[in-house]
């Protein structure tokens, strides 16, 4: 892949994006769109917040650490399965 210098680049001309005029909102509409921002910041202050996603990623890792855990035992009882129906063969 060869690069070409920066002289020799073409570049597209520049498009003009039309901007739609300020359209005047219903009020109620308004306040249930400045009521659905203010509330999606969260309550608390910033500690309780951090306290909050701390907790979080804690469920998170706990979660993925009995996943993991679940996911060995049944390998586990998989494989005991596994070495009975081995042994029973061998029997006969």
């Amino acid at each position: 892949m060869s690069l070409l210098p920066h002289n020799k680049l073409k570049f597209s001309r520049g498009i003009e994006v039309k901007m739609d005029s300020e359209k005047h909102i219903n009020p109620k509409r308004l306040q249930r769109m400045i009521k659905k921002e203010t509330s999606a910041s969260g309550i608390g202050t910033k500690a309780q917040q951090a306290i909050k996603l701390q907790h979080e990623n804690q469920k998170l890792e706990n979660k993925k650490k009995s996943k993991e855990t679940r996911q060995k035992l049944e390998q586990l009882k998989f494989q005991i399965r596994q070495n009975k129906k081995k042994e029973k063969k061998k029997g006969h």
